[in-house]
């Protein structure tokens, strides 16, 4: 008999390594198909899905809880056993605590006590997803299904991320591809040449610090002689500065052909950029007319950095004007100044992305220093100057970046030739 026992015994054995072989055979398969899955760029639901599939059926997990890391911090990604009530608990704010796999013991939250072990799941040394797993039997072979778990989770958690961070790849290039094609409609917007004449001489630099901005300078010439030129600077920056530029733009062209008086022209500039703005962004702005006949330069200075004129023996600001345009449906004063200018004369104005250029030390380009460049080149032409002033620029700042767009409009007039 005891032979017989022992012939049992043995079948008994063989029955349950080949019923456990099997399963690993199962399991083995199952986790082949996923990988299958990701590698045929199955959806994230999808994977989802399987996941919970596996754990359920092949392992036979009773409780689960799945939190996956994406743009906007963690979700709840799958969950196996848990009653809906307790899975609309947020505990993120306990994630941070599990550097490591580790038994969960006494917690605080609902949710987190329905649980016995979290495996979290890392890549490059980052969080990616953390999976909560309860419901162990006590005879359950618990540190064998565990590494089981940890390698899937591992292996979906991945796959997952690496959607996320291929599809932001996707968005960044776009987006770039919409920046690309931004600035160079904002270009198209931005006069490319500028006029060189017996009187008057004008010059520009223009350096959107992304490529697209909210700086604005532009002219215009009339057949009576006179000539307008201006500089802006837009709150903001990026994409939206620039379609609030391009809007200014074409109420800039529509309102100065009129040919209004400047106060007028202002009143009604600051009103089409308020009915777009409604008074959450404004823009500083320069305009002035130069009537080469009587050497009279008109303008208004509406909120912007003052700029200056500078002749053989004078030197001062053009600072009359009023508020900024945009804040206020209704400007409550314009003052139109003016100066006359028979001798030779550099008008130089810019935005304050200028003086915000530091050096390596860390120091500002200030107005100062402008100021007193200005004085010693006035009796250069707007390009020599413009040229000139870039150079120094650039040996100034050194290797360190534009920190915002800036924008310097120049005019030289020319005296009594």
């Amino acid at each position: 008999m005891s032979g017989f026992s022992n012939i049992k015994s043995g079948l008994s054995k063989i029955e349950s390594l080949e019923r456990e072989l099997n399963l690993k055979q199962l399991q083995i398969n199952r986790l082949l198909n996923i990988t299958q899955a990701i590698n045929n760029n199955v959806r994230a639901k999808d994977l989802y899905q399987m996941y919970e599939s596996f754990l359920s059926w092949e392992l036979s997990v009773k409780k689960m809880a799945l939190y996956i890391r994406n743009d906007s911090g963690w979700s709840l990604a799958a969950s196996i056993g848990i009653e809906e009530g307790l899975l609309g608990t947020d505990v993120t704010e306990y994630l941070q605590r599990f550097t490591h796999l580790r038994n969960l013991e006494e917690q605080e939250d609902p949710l987190l006590r329905e649980f016995d072990v979290v495996i979290p799941v890392k890549h490059k040394d980052l969080p990616i997803a953390y999976v909560f797993i309860g419901g162990f039997g006590e005879d359950e072979d618990m540190y064998n299904k565990v590494q089981f778990i940890t390698t899937i989770t591992n292996i979906i958690a991945v796959a997952i991320e690496n959607k996320r961070l291929f599809k932001r790849q996707l968005e960044q290039e776009r987006l770039r591809r919409e920046m690309e094609l931004a600035s160079e409609m904002q270009r198209m917007l931005i006069p490319k040449s500028l006029p060189s004449k017996d009187h008057y001489d004008l010059s520009s630099i223009y350096k959107p610090q992304l490529g697209v901005g909210g700086d604005y300078f532009d002219f215009m010439e009339f057949d009576d002689g006179k000539i307008v030129f201006c500089v802006g600077d837009i709150s903001g920056k990026g994409v939206a500065a620039a379609l609030l530029m391009a809007n200014f733009q074409a109420n800039f062209h529509t309102l100065i052909n009129k040919r209004a008086a400047l106060d007028e022209f202002i009143r009604d500039l600051n009103k089409s950029v308020h009915r777009i703005t409604e008074g959450n962004w404004f823009i500083t702005f320069f305009i002035a007319e130069y009537d080469f006949k009587e050497r009279a330069l008109r303008y208004v200075n509406a909120g912007h950095n003052p700029p200056v004129v500078a002749t053989v023996d004078n030197f001062f600001f053009l600072d009359r004007g009023c508020t900024m345009l945009g804040s206020f449906l209704e400007l409550p004063d314009v003052q139109v100044g003016e100066c006359y200018l028979h001798e030779e004369a550099m008008v130089f104005a810019f935005t304050d992305g200028l003086t915000d250029l530091r050096n390596k030390t860390g120091d500002f380009l200030n107005e100062k220093m402008l100021y007193t460049f200005v004085k010693e080149n006035y009796d250069l032409s707007a390009t020599q100057f413009n040229k000139l002033l870039m150079e120094r620029i650039e040996i100034f700042k050194g290797d360190q970046n534009y920190p915002d767009d800036f924008t310097i409009l120049t005019c030289k007039i020319f005296g009594d030739r």
